[in-house]
């Protein structure tokens, strides 16, 4: 029997928690149940599925709470295909099935009640029904009606009649200060009580009782059921515990059976005998003849632990005999105070559930509350996402390149997923990876059955279509390689491939070519290899060509599927590659609008937030008041506010009257900076946040009205309507100055959008360096841009989003960089094409002060690390010393030999990191290395303090023609600095960066052949860009001179090794033997030394060789033309240095 739609309603009430209401099943493995489950009804429908058997078509939905009341409710199932609608008491739910089919498939049978037995392990041995129902149709079947008038197959009724008797229990409902007395049996030896009770909350005293010698307890801790007994025999103390069960207060009815006698205790959960707990401690027990059930306040000598209980009871037995609650009602027995007889006043706070986001729902008998814990939200409610909305939210946060959670709709229905965020100089991508592998081989399909390959995102299609929604621009690479495979089919085929987007959409356009053109980029670009095709693989030749390029449509985007249908003929195959999905901009990040009119405003629908609304913008204003938004009801309202200059208010009313909530800025807020304000109300609290500094709440009345009920259009920029308030301000309170990145629940309202079309109001706004410019380092200037700002560090030796990633590189032996300050004339070109990246003015050229600042990291020595020339003789050097010491050598005239300074007696060419920076003024030089004190030095009087005619700056290795230091050559310039250098400047020049950059740009344009002195830098030799040099600092070992815990002393007891302890004698003789031989060797070594300088004393001289050619050229100088040649390194090797 394959139905394809059904109806089914039916009215129950019972007392029971468990039980099946109805049930039918197929031999196909279909089937549908509904069922008590904890009280809650539990609605399990299958239609089948075509993967994996039918499980993948199992569809579980529960609703409903505490349903074991003994009150009618009502049930009505409508299924039309997979789409059903679930009522109960006329709460509806709406919901689609898994799986693949549209008919329940049952094998010609529904049973009501039960669930008779098949042989099929699907029954699980559940509870029938046992209660009442009324009203039972099927697809316009009346069954009551037919079941009554015995129309209906008899032999499967079981235990069935048509009336609907009456149950019998009477509960009784405690508060906090309730108890009820009943009276026992006294001076027995056996104590024998039972009852049912149900409570939300996890501690409660249940039973209490005086024994004639002791006190016995029964209370609820944890959710677990504990059992204290105290007997006082002959001066004295037995104690016996009991304790089992677990969560038993989870709202559900549970049974509690205690027998205590003679050295014998035994607890019972639920009839369970798994619960059964017993003891066998010495214990003698005499009743008192008096039980307190739900609480006791009185003074004893064993008090309780738990003084009262909140929930309800029924079933009480004491002494195995049930008590009679209708005469404790009349008042002839026992007593009872604040409880409330026949009813049973239990209410569950988590249905409807108000934890949103898969947050968890507990309860106390008066409360609830959430626990958000791994769902990526927070708050009372679980309402407002931990994460920011994109990539561009995290780079404005000062954040770098790396994995980011990101939530793009907040509090809305769309759960945080996980993207690459790169943060550019100038853009901020987001990168959406898929799990299709590059060149996926693709082989059989044809027309009639082609091959689907699914590209499935590390998001879901929803997650990735609201960041491509929000995207000022995305892309997605698409590949196509062939062998005798036709794409798509050009000129004017029919496509053999097409490819799938968003909205299930088909697209016959390729990448590099768009929306309506069916073709492909060499088509678009008309370089395909066959003209006749307008795609490289169209021409089906068996040599591998390829389709590539990039998808940019986003409203298209991103790729689902891709249907290939041309590789089942011999010889034809085809690989096809989906690149990930990147995305660039957050359009909803920015969306802004001016308000220049305190009566300028925007209006929207209104807002819904009945149990939950959050508000969250950013805004910047030099006014001193101002409302940004209102929204009006009835009565109730909601209103966020600049209310004075430091404060800002949010106010709102549900209905239990105005609420308002304010925070103190410690600081003017209308200082034209940008400012974040956050506020959330739902039924547990209202939260205003400013800042992400300053925050108040304040918790919801525990009863009253919780729901928020607006009508009016939602203003923002001014108040929905003028209150005394506003009239006292002139009639206006409108706000002056920008909103940006309005979001209510989730939703991004467009600002700028509305704001075309509103006078008074101009969309967007400028100015974002006041705000963001201090995320701009090292000397990075903050550009404005209209969506936003990006960090300039092209006068830096930096680069990155935020100036703060250092540019550096490797240097091998006779690598060398050079900038030169004064214009040079362009090899081969006349003096109008000379072109300048940084021409300094001629009172630049004379220098009474530099700033100087690298790092670098080597392992050999000597080597020049900076040099300074210029047209006279004056000269600034940084070099390492042979034995790796850092010496600063200046040289501004007026003295015989330069001014030397030795900054450190470290070794530095230790592999370390080592960073120096260095300024200085007039005479004073102050240096700094590493993490040390800055040092100070003054120039001699006698020397004169302008740095003349600057001419050329190098790193790694000096190559000039002019005067130049001779102790420079000699000791430190062969072979030539080998290591890193990095983040080098040199009075806010950064030639090592420039020189990188001016190698990059003449790569990439290789067919503009550009002079090489079009730029000031350049370098010879091999210089690979890294930032080796700029590694984290590590501190080497101190010198025993400043190290405060070198052992110095001879008499210094410290546990050695014994072992290696040598003898006094033998340890004074190999002394004295070692010291003769070191004598003589330095000696030989001293003479060798000296005859192979004497030997070679004119080779120290330094030769400059001009590259061939350099005569013919219009160079202004020799240098100009070694750079300007092909091969820089042509010098002839028969001249040599020599260095002993």
């Amino acid at each position: 029997m394959k139905i394809i739609k059904d109806v089914i309603a039916l009215r129950f009430k019972t007392s029971e928690s468990e039980g099946v209401i109805l049930h039918g099943e197929g031999q196909q493995g279909d089937y549908i149940t509904l069922e008590l489950r904890k009280a809650k009804l539990l609605l399990q429908i299958n239609l089948g599925s075509n993967q994996y058997g039918s499980i993948l078509g199992h569809t579980s939905v529960t609703t409903g709470s505490l349903l074991d009341d003994n009150h009618w409710h009502s049930v009505v199932i409508e299924r039309y295909r997979r789409n059903v609608n679930f009522t109960l008491d006329r709460h509806t739910q709406h919901f689609r099935t898994n799986g693949e089919f549209d008919h329940l498939d049952l094998d010609y049978e529904l049973s009501f009640g039960g669930m008779p037995y098949s042989g099929k392990p699907v029954g699980g041995g559940r509870k029938n029904f046992k209660g009442c129902m009324e009203s039972i149709n099927y697809n316009g079947d009346n069954i009551t009606d037919l079941a009554r008038r015995k129309k209906l197959d008899t032999s499967s009724f079981r235990n069935l009649s048509f009336t609907c008797a009456e149950t019998h229990t009477f509960p009784v409902f405690f508060n906090a200060t309730s108890f009820l007395q009943l009276p026992g049996r006294a001076n027995h030896n056996t104590v024998s009580v039972g009852f049912q009770f149900r409570t939300w909350n996890p501690h409660g005293l249940l039973l209490f009782s005086n024994l004639d010698d002791g006190t016995l307890e029964i209370s609820l801790e944890d959710g677990k059921v504990e059992v204290h007994i105290n007997v006082t025999k002959a001066a004295k103390n037995y104690r016996v515990d009991l304790s089992s069960g677990s969560g038993l207060n989870d709202g559900q009815w549970h049974a509690i059976r205690l027998v205590a006698k003679e050295n014998f205790a035994m607890l019972t959960i639920d009839g369970e005998e798994v619960s059964a707990v017993r003891s066998v401690s010495p214990l003698s027990i005499t009743t008192g003849g008096t039980y307190h059930l739900g609480g006791y306040f009185l003074q004893t000598l064993f008090p309780p632990t738990q003084r009262s209980f909140q929930g309800c009871m029924q079933a009480v037995l004491v002494d195995d005999q049930p008590a009679d609650l209708h005469a404790v009602e009349k008042g002839t027995v026992g007593a009872f105070e604040n409880v409330s007889l026949d009813m049973c006043a239990i209410i569950d706070r988590c249905m409807p559930n108000h934890c949103e986001h898969g947050g968890r729902c507990k309860q106390t008998w008066d409360s609830f509350s959430c626990t958000c814990d791994g769902t990526g939200y927070t708050g009372a409610t679980c309402h407002t996402s931990i994460y920011e909305p994109s990539c561009e939210a995290y780079k404005h946060l000062g954040k770098s390149s790396d994995a980011y959670w990101i939530d793009p709709d907040g509090s809305g229905p769309l759960g945080p997923f996980k993207v690459n965020c790169n943060m550019t100089e100038d853009k901020v991508w987001t990168t959406v990876m898929n799990n299709l592998p590059p060149k996926t081989i693709v082989t059989g399909s044809s027309r009639n059955r082609r091959t689907v390959l699914q590209v499935n995102y590390s998001a879901s299609m929803d997650q990735v279509t609201a960041i491509t929604t929000s995207a000022e621009y995305c892309e997605q690479q698409i590949a196509y390689s062939c062998r005798m495979s036709r794409l798509l089919n050009t000129p004017d085929g029919t496509p053999y491939t097409w490819w799938v987007g968003r909205g299930n959409e088909k697209h016959f356009y390729w990448g590099g070519s768009g929306p309506g053109i069916q073709k492909c980029a060499c088509g678009i670009d008309r370089n395909c290899t066959d003209p006749k095709y307008d795609c490289n693989c169209d021409a089906d030749v068996k040599q591998w060509r390829e389709d590539s390029g990039l998808l940019v449509y986003q409203e298209h985007l991103p790729v689902s599927q891709v249907v290939v249908g041309d590789t089942n003929r011999s010889g034809s195959e085809a690989k096809l590659t989906v690149g990930p999905l990147r995305c660039q901009g957050d359009n909803n990040y920015w969306n802004a609008a001016s308000f220049t009119t305190p009566s300028s405003y925007l209006h929207f629908a209104t807002f819904q937030g009945e149990t939950s609304a959050d508000i969250s913008f950013y805004f910047k204003t030099s006014a001193a008041y101002g409302v940004f938004l209102e929204n009006l009801g009835n009565t109730d309202f909601i209103r966020l506010e600049l209310k004075s200059p430091k404060v800002v208010s949010f106010s709102f009313d549900v209905g239990n009257g105005p609420v308002e909530l304010t925070v103190h800025s410690a600081t003017s807020l209308n200082d034209d900076q940008w400012h974040r304000v956050m506020a959330e109300r739902n039924v547990k609290e209202s939260v205003l946040q400013l800042d992400q500094t300053y925050r108040m709440s304040r918790l919801a009345p525990a009863q009253g009205h919780t729901r928020l009920e607006l009508f009016s259009q939602l203003y923002v920029g001014k108040p929905a309507s003028l209150t005394c308030q506003d009239s006292a301000a002139g009639g206006q309170r409108g706000f002056l100055g920008c909103i940006r990145a309005l979001r209510m629940n989730g939703i991004t309202l467009d600002l700028e959008e509305r704001a075309k079309v509103t006078p008074g109001v101009k969309p967007g706004c400028q100015g974002h360096c006041n705000s963001f410019g201090m995320y701009c380092r090292n000397g990075g200037k903050c550009v404005e841009r209209y969506n936003g700002y990006l960090c300039d560090c092209t006068a830096t030796a930096y680069d990155g989003p935020f100036c703060t990633r250092d540019v550096g590189g490797f240097f091998e032996a006779g690598t060398l960089v050079k900038y030169n300050f004064l214009p040079e004339a362009v090899a081969g070109a006349s003096k109008d094409t000379k072109v300048l990246t940084h021409q300094l003015t001629p009172h630049e050229v004379n220098l009474t002060k530099e700033e100087v600042a690298f790092s670098f990291s080597t392992s050999s020595a000597p080597a020049v690390l900076m040099y300074v020339s210029s047209k006279t003789q004056d000269y600034l050097a940084v070099v390492l010393r042979q034995n790796g010491s850092l010496q600063v050598r200046y040289n501004l005239g007026g003295l015989r030999e330069p001014f030397t300074i030795d900054v450190d007696q470290r070794n530095l060419a230790n592999g370390q990191p080592h960073s120096i920076n260095m300024s200085r003024h007039d005479r004073r030089i102050t240096i700094q290395l590493d993490h040390y004190p800055a040092v100070s030095y003054n120039l001699p009087e006698a020397s004169d303090t302008q740095f003349n005619l600057v001419k050329t700056l190098f790193l790694g290795k000096v190559y000039e023609t002019g005067h130049i230091d001779p102790v420079i050559i000699e000791r430190y310039n062969t072979p030539g600095f080998i290591g890193c250098l990095s983040r080098v400047e040199f009075n806010g020049i950064a030639p090592l960066k420039s020189a990188l950059r001016t190698a990059v740009k003449s790569q990439a344009t290789p067919t503009e052949k550009q002079p090489a002195a079009a730029s000031p830098a350049s370098y010879q030799g091999k210089l690979v860009e890294s930032n080796c040099g700029a590694s984290p600092l590590t501190i080497p070992p101190m010198s025993a001179a400043t190290d405060p815990w070198h052992l110095d002393k001879t008499d210094a007891v410290f546990p050695f090794n014994e072992e290696r302890v040598i003898p006094d004698g033998v340890n004074r003789d190999s002394a004295i033997i070692g010291g003769i031989i070191a004598v003589v060797i330095f000696t030989i070594l001293c003479t060798l030394v000296f005859l192979i300088r004497y030997m070679f004393r004119h080779k120290g001289t330094y030769h400059t060789n001009e590259a061939k050619g350099s005569g013919e050229s219009a160079a202004e100088s020799a240098d100009t033309a070694i750079i300007g040649t092909d091969n820089p390194e042509t010098i002839d090797e028969s001249k040599k240095e020599w260095f002993i």
